[in-house]
C-alpha cells in the first residue's frame, strides 16, 4: 500500500511540476541553495519532481516491481513506519555526492526518485541476488545486473557526458545495501548462503 502512495504522489506532484516551471525550480535540488540559502527542504522534494513522462515512467515503473517486495519485508521485520523512512531517507542520501561536489555552483540543478529506487532496487538485490530481473525483454541474473550497473554508473560519472545523475544512482545503491543490512537481522549471512 505505501509503495502504491509513494508513485500516487510522485506522479501527482511530478504532474503538477510539468505545467509550473515555477514549482519545478521550487522543488528541485540545487545544492548551492541547499547549502548557502539553508533549503533544505529541496533534499527531499527533488524526489517528487522528474523531468518528463518517460523519466517519470520508468522510474515509477521499477518502484512498481520492486517496491512491493520490499515493503513487505520492511512491514513483516520492523513494521509499516520503517519502509517510509527507509524510501525517505533514499532521496537525501543519494543525493550527497552531488551536494558535496556541487555546494558552490548556483548553476547545478537535479531531480527525480532514481537513487530513491535504486536503493530500494539494491536492498532487493542483496536479499534476492539471484532472481531474474528484466531489463527490457533481457533476462539477468540480479547480482550480475548490480555489478555491472555500478560499473557502468561509475564510468559514466566519470565521463560527465550526458544529463543524469549518475552519482545519485551510485549513492542510492549503497545506501540501499546499507539500510537493509542494519536493519534486517542477518541479511549477510543470507546473502552470502546463496552462493
Amino acid at each position: 500500500m505505501i509503495t502504491y502512495i509513494i508513485i500516487a504522489a510522485t506522479c501527482l506532484v511530478s504532474y503538477q511540476a510539468f505545467n509550473n516551471e515555477e514549482l519545478f525550480e521550487k522543488l528541485s535540488f540545487k545544492p548551492y541553495k541547499v547549502v548557502h540559502n539553508k533549503e533544505y527542504y529541496r533534499l527531499i522534494t527533488n524526489g517528487f519532481v522528474h523531468a518528463d513522462w518517460t523519466h517519470l515512467f520508468f522510474n515509477m515503473l521499477t518502484l512498481y516491481f520492486f517496491g512491493r517486495t520490499q515493503e513487505q519485508i520492511f512491514t513483516a521485520i520492523n513494521g509499516e513506519m520503517s519502509f517510509i523512512l527507509f524510501y525517505l531517507l533514499s532521496i537525501p542520501a543519494s543525493s550527497l555526492i552531488s551536494l558535496y561536489q556541487h555546494k558552490d555552483d548556483p548553476r547545478y540543478s537535479a531531480i527525480g526518485a532514481s537513487g530513491a529506487v535504486n536503493a530500494i532496487l539494491f536492498s532487493f538485490i542483496l536479499i534476492n541476488p539471484f532472481s531474474t530481473i528484466y531489463i527490457f525483454v533481457i533476462p539477468i541474473k540480479a547480482i550480475i545486473f548490480a555489478v555491472l550497473f555500478l560499473i557502468y554508473s561509475s564510468y559514466m560519472a566519470k565521463k560527465n557526458m550526458d544529463n543524469i545523475g549518475h552519482e545519485a544512482h551510485i549513492s542510492g545503491a549503497i545506501f540501499g545495501v546499507l539500510f537493509t543490512i542494519l536493519t534486517i537481522p542477518n541479511v549477510i549471512n543470507h546473502f552470502i548462503s546463496q552462493f
